[in-house]
């Protein structure tokens, strides 16, 4: 079956840009394309391998090593006297539940079990080399694997230092990531490292909403027929593809650029020096897509607008993008800079002015002086949460066997190999299943070198590692704890909370309650960026019902089991223990009883205590009592305020 042509893809022109720039140039650092679902992402990457040359290949060699070039460290090599051959470039994927062996190769265990001897078998690093390497979801990735491949995509290598197999290659690919933000971010430090971003959205435009749809349901009627319609459009992408490759070495970037683009990057405040390499290569690349000898203005502002974006991300919660204005600002500001001679004014360059985007960021910090409106039913608005600040550990007891991350305790497929098992683990342990053959080889007959292994004797590897959690906040937006001041306070350290989360890739979800019931303001989700924008929103103010909250809390935890029965759940409260609404006679008693249907379920839970004042009523002990969890004062959430580290519902 054919696939959908590139040529064919309505709008998405950045998208489609961005990926023909690194067709041109590899070493811009690959694209990742942030949008919703069903916006055509996958279709427009697999439709671009077939747009790139057929490779010319050294016959029989594993790590595609180009006859022109051989690679003199090829596993393979060395390659002195050898055939050629081509082959279409590949476009090779990663499956969100690889491993590190599948990703960058490991021992080749067959041949060290028969012939004694430490060969290498490949990863999909090396079948991607002059190809594309695809990572659909890379935002559900295990970072270490981002790591790795990222690594690999700067670099233009692999190495392998593992199980005695001590490997470097060439790996030099094209790299797109996809992800859907809605299922979480991936961290600022890997963001940074891809070398252009691109966010695409479905248009709201009828007649291109429309074309869409007549463009797909004719290739699905005529998927041959609708492929060589676009065939002619294709060809000479490709044929484009192949002359800017050939000219790119000759396209000059002159110093006037170069300082364009430096000043550029330093009115966004981006991070280290990475964001003015990649806008070099971008621009450089960008000027022999158009034809030109050297780079220009107009290149220069296209790679700021593809690769800056994700760059100016100072917190896991600011929202990626520029404005174009703040880019058309910015690149006026530095056409000084880019002047032959500079002569910097009285203030020198940047000075006087703010640059584009300064002002707040982050969840940590708002409007200063707005007083926030009353709401509807006569709580205070929303009150400026205090300064995040790096929160302890909050961490569940015992092992489980949940989704990668970075919180608690986990038996999985990576992590430390603890020990060898007939039964349990996935992977063979290596060592445990030698030392299981080896005192049975006089018996097996054994002549050569190799040992003689049996199905008896494999032991899986029984591994630990870290895993991520659910963690529910259950937050208390009562009256009792609306002054202004105070609910900053809160604010803020859930804010801190909702980082470490953030960081540990736990998903994440938000009951409040105040008033005459509880609300579920952010059901469980991967994007903590959703339950911080809900936070931000939170009214404040009316009575306090601690049971409706509580029970709203077991009701989603219950629901969220089914779901996901693997990943364990951290139920946060956070609270003064004072209850006013009752679902019966005795407030403060139902909210006692729901917490103690809550710990019969077995849910781990911290109970942060917000109490303040001289005369301390001690509600929040009681409820922590009622729960079997942990006890905090809001003061002691900070990893600097106390040492050491908080496990909630630690075993007696």
């Amino acid at each position: 079956m054919s696939g959908y042509p590139f040529s064919a893809v309505v709008g998405h022109d950045d998208l489609r840009l961005a990926l023909l720039l690194n067709s041109v140039h590899p070493g811009i650092g690959g694209v990742l394309v942030r949008g919703e679902k069903g916006t055509a992402k996958s279709t427009i990457v697999r439709a671009l391998a077939a747009l790139l040359p057929e490779a010319s290949v050294v016959a029989g060699c594993r790590f595609s090593c180009d006859p022109e070039r051989p690679d003199p460290h090829c596993p393979d090599g060395p390659h002195t006297d050898f055939d050629d051959d081509t082959r279409p470039a590949r476009l090779v994927e990663l499956p969100v539940g690889a491993t590190e062996d599948r990703l960058i190769g490991s021992l080749d265990l067959e041949r060290a079990l028969t012939e004694g001897v430490r060969a290498y078998q490949p990863g999909l690093l090396a079948a991607a080399h002059r190809g594309v390497l695809y990572v659909d979801e890379v935002n559900l990735l295990h970072d270490h694997l981002v790591d790795l491949l990222l690594d690999a995509a700067a670099m233009g290598r692999a190495h392998v230092e593992r199980e005695g197999v001590s490997v470097s290659h060439a790996a030099s690919f094209l790299l797109v990531g996809t992800m859907n933000p809605e299922e979480g971010e991936l961290r600022p430090q890997l963001l940074d490292r891809f070398g252009l971003t691109v966010e695409v959205r479905a248009s709201r435009d009828v007649p291109t909403r429309t074309e869409v749809i007549r463009r797909r349901l004719a290739f699905e009627a005529d998927p041959a027929g609708f492929a060589e319609r676009w065939s002619s459009s294709d060809s000479e992408l490709a044929t484009r593809i192949v002359a800017a490759r050939k000219a790119l070495p000759e396209v000059s970037l002159p110093d006037s650029e170069l300082r364009r683009i430096a000043a550029v990057c330093a009115a966004f405040d981006v991070d280290g020096m990475r964001a003015d390499l990649v806008l070099a290569r971008t621009a450089v690349a960008h000027a022999a897509w158009r034809g030109a000898e050297r780079v220009e203005e107009s290149d220069v502002e296209v790679a700021a607008r593809l690769a800056l974006p994700h760059r100016r991300r100072r917190d896991p919660f600011d929202e990626p993008g520029i404005e174009q204005d703040q880019l058309d600002q910015a690149l006026k500001d530095a056409a000084e800079d880019a002047e032959p001679d500079p002569d910097p004014g009285p203030d020198g360059p940047g000075g006087g002015a703010p640059e584009p985007g300064e002002g707040p960021s982050g969840p940590s910090q708002g409007p200063q002086n707005a007083e926030a409106p009353p709401s509807p039913s006569g709580g205070q608005g929303p009150a400026t949460p205090d300064p995040a600040f790096r929160a302890r550990q909050l961490e569940i007891a015992g092992v489980g066997e949940g989704a990668p991350g970075r919180r608690s305790r986990s038996r999985a497929g990576s992590g430390r190999a603890l020990r060898a098992s007939t039964s349990q683990g996935s992977g063979i342990h290596l060592v445990g299943t030698l030392t299981a053959a080896a005192p049975y080889q006089r018996d097996r007959g054994r002549t050569g070198a190799g040992l003689i292994v049996r199905s008896a004797d494999v032991r899986k590897a029984v591994r630990e590692g870290r895993e991520s959690n659910l963690v529910l906040f259950l937050v208390d937006a009562s009256g009792s704890m609306a002054a202004r001041k105070r609910m900053s306070a809160v604010t803020g350290a859930v804010v801190s909370l909702l980082r470490d989360a953030y960081q540990r890739r736990d998903k994440v979800g938000l009951v409040t309650f105040r008033g005459s019931s509880a609300e579920l303001a952010l059901p469980p989700t991967s994007s903590v960026e959703a339950a911080v924008a809900r936070l931000r929103d939170l009214r404040t103010g009316g009575r306090t019902p601690l049971a409706d909250g509580l029970l709203r809390a077991r009701k989603t935890l219950a629901v969220e089991r089914l779901r996901d029965p693997r990943r364990r759940a951290l139920l946060v409260v956070v609270t003064d223990g004072r209850a006013t609404v009752a679902v019966s006679r005795d407030a403060v008693g139902d909210a006692m009883r729901a917490a103690a249907m809550i710990a019969a379920e077995g849910t781990a839970s911290v109970v942060v205590d917000c109490e303040s004042g001289p005369v301390r009523l001690g509600l929040a002990g009681k409820l922590t009592a009622a729960l079997g969890g942990t006890g905090l004062r809001l003061e002691e959430l900070s990893a600097d305020s106390v040492a050491g580290v908080v496990r909630a519902a630690r075993a007696a």
